[in-house]
Order: C-alpha cells, then structure tokens, then sequence
C-alpha cells in the first residue's frame, strides 16, 4: 500500500463522524466549528448537521493527522493551517486558544468534475452569448481578473475559462493549494510552500512566479493574488505575457483594481502609488464579476473591461454585461446577464487574427470591418 492511500485512510479514519458529508456530491462545503457544532454547505446554502465529535481530543487527533500528511505544523508556536486532504480537499485549521469554541476546521471539497463554460451556462451562472464572449476574450489573450467575494465560485470560472486555451500553449499554474485541473497536456502545476517547523524550506508565490517566468509560458495562471506578488503578475502582463487568468476578493470591478493596486504596494519595492495605477489600468483588460445572490445561486454579475485612467488618475471602467435581476420565483432568483450596448475597443481583433468564425452569438460585440 503506498503512503498516499494509508493517510487516506488515516484521515478518514480521524474524521470518520463527517464522513457522511465528505462523501456527499452534493456538499460543497464543511465547517467544523469545535467537536459540538458542524455545518456544511449544499447548494449554496448553509444548514447545521446533527454531527459531533465524540471529544474536543478526538477534533484534534484528526487535525494533527491531516498535519502530518502535508508535513506542517499545528501547535502552541502555530496557531493556524493551510492544508490539503488525500482527496485534494483544501482544509484550513485554527486551534485553541485563539479558537475559544474549540478547534475549528473548514474544509472545501475538491470537485472532481472539470467545469467548462458551457457547465456554468446550464448551472445558469452565465448566457451562452456571454460565455462566447468569454471565450474569445481567453482566446484573444486578454488579462483578465476573476473578481468576487468567499464562496462565489471564482475558482470555478477560474477553471471554465482555462478551458478555451488551445492545447499547444505551454501554462503554468501558481497556487497557495492546488486547486485547479487544466485539461491541456502541457500544463505545470506550482505550489507555494510553507516553512518547516525549523524555519527553513517556504516556497511563496513570488518565487514561484519569479521561477515561471524562466520556464517558457505562454500563459500564466495564478489562483488568487493576495500579497506584493501582484506587482510580479502585473509587470509580467505589461511586458508581454498576455493572456494572464487571476482571481481576486473585490465586491466590484473598480474595487478588483483598487486591491491589485494596493497588493502591488505591498511588494515591498518604494513605488508612487500613481505609478501602480499606471500599472494596472494598463495590465488588466477584462474583469469578471461573480456574486453569490440571496438564493445561494452564483451568477456572473459584470462583464467589464478596464479603459485606462482618466485626467484625475481614476479608474475607467466600462461594463459590457451586467445581470438585471426581476424578481424571485419559487425562492429563485430570476434574471439575465445581457449585453449592455457597448462594444469592447478589441472588437475588431477576432477579425483581424483569424478567430472570425468563432463569432456567432456575439455579433452585436464582434463586429467585421467589412459588415
């Protein structure tokens, strides 16, 4: 038996009362908030479970067990834990005493299932029309930003939009845990690494992207940015690595701008703010806003590209999509994502560069020169 399916069965073993839950499709997230109190998500929803752990000692034993399979420490020297299970679950773990309720554990399932564009259309996060135009926009190599809030299923656009990446292209992927799961043969998978209990051996994501850069991409993907190495991602894209995919937490585009500019700032490097927002409003082309609404539902709110900064040093950003809820019915909230009227200012560019056939639902963006 290979170490990888003993810890298997180690962990499962150690959390055998959410078996139920980490064995159910359907659930999408569990929340373990000390051994008394768990709740999980389905759908979107948050509902509490009757589960418990027989002791706050057992909620412990299966969280130095999932320590000790990604080599990682949890104890009094180390409050907190980013971790991974068997599975690929992703798992974040915070001990007493700075959890006052007991240790708690939040674990969000690896999904199995690869999404596509045409996924989250029949998922109704999206139109058709917009996902076509999505695809384009990745076709066309145009930096684009995933941008939402915890839980709105940026990840999972992350992953959709991926998909429209020709095969032959070379991509590299830079993650804190590794999430995603490219269908394209010839993709890396980099992972950042935390210290060892000695202090020794972190791996962060800015020596991860500063290594990428050397290994030939033609694209670049970074889960999520949360640090200075923004303004590695952001030069990189304005010095001719286009076609970079990225998340970031932000409610609204202009904001997704707002937070790179300040992760850049956190770079350590003196640079003028001004020139940080030079930076970005000339790296990010299109932003992708993602909210999860009242119904638990994740629907594609904005669809915006980014024009520059105007004489006052703001952000211009034109939205090309946006969602109009109507109403709810039957507890679901009833809407489309439609085209506002304006048309990108890369309209011309699926003409220009043999991608014209691939126009259909999105004449109205797309135009020929010659229509």
């Amino acid at each position: 038996m290979q170490s990888n399916q003993i810890y298997e069965q180690a962990v499962r073993h150690f959390l055998k009362p959410v078996l139920p839950l980490l064995d159910d499709a359907t659930v999408s997230e569990i929340l373990i908030n000390g051994p008394e109190v768990v709740y999980f998500e389905r759908a979107g929803k948050i509902h509490r479970s009757e589960i418990r752990f027989p002791s706050a000692a057992h909620l412990m034993a299966a969280v130095r067990n999932i320590a000790e399979y990604v080599n990682r420490s949890v104890d009094e020297d180390h409050h907190s834990m980013d971790a991974r299970l068997p599975d690929g679950s992703r798992v974040h773990v915070i001990i007493p005493p700075a959890a006052r309720q007991g240790a708690h554990v939040s674990i969000r399932k690896f999904q199995k299932a690869t999404f596509d564009l045409d996924l989250l259309v029949a998922r109704e996060s999206l139109t058709a029309e917009a996902a076509e135009f999505l695809r384009l926009v990745v076709m066309l190599h145009k930096n684009t930003v995933i941008s939402g809030g915890t839980g709105t299923g940026k990840t999972s656009m992350l992953n959709a939009l991926s998909a429209a990446i020709d095969d032959d292209e070379r991509i590299v992927v830079i993650e804190d845990s590794s999430e995603l799961q490219l269908h394209q043969p010839h993709t890396v998978y980099l992972e950042m690494q935390p210290p060892r209990p000695d202090g020794r051996g972190e791996v962060t994501i800015r020596q991860l992207f500063a290594d990428s850069l050397r290994m030939r991409p033609d694209r670049i993907i970074v889960g999520e940015v949360r640090r200075g190495e923004a303004l590695d991602m952001i030069q990189s894209m304005i010095s001719g690595h286009a076609g970079a995919l990225t998340t970031v937490h932000a409610n609204t585009p202009s904001d997704a701008l707002t937070r790179l500019e300040v992760l850049c700032l956190m770079a350590g490097i003196d640079l003028p703010v001004y020139v940080a927002r030079r930076q970005v409003a000339s790296a990010i082309q299109v932003i992708v806003q993602i909210a999860r609404l009242k119904d638990g539902s994740r629907r594609v709110q904005r669809i915006s590209e980014v024009t520059g900064i105007d004489e006052q040093n703001i952000y211009q950003v034109q939205d090309l999509y946006r969602f109009r809820a109507r109403g709810i019915k039957e507890g679901k909230v009833v809407g489309s994502l439609d085209a506002v009227g304006v048309r990108p200012s890369f309209a011309d560019e699926p003409f220009e560069t043999g991608l014209g056939d691939e126009v259909r639902l999105t004449r109205g963006l797309f135009q020929s020169p010659t229509d």
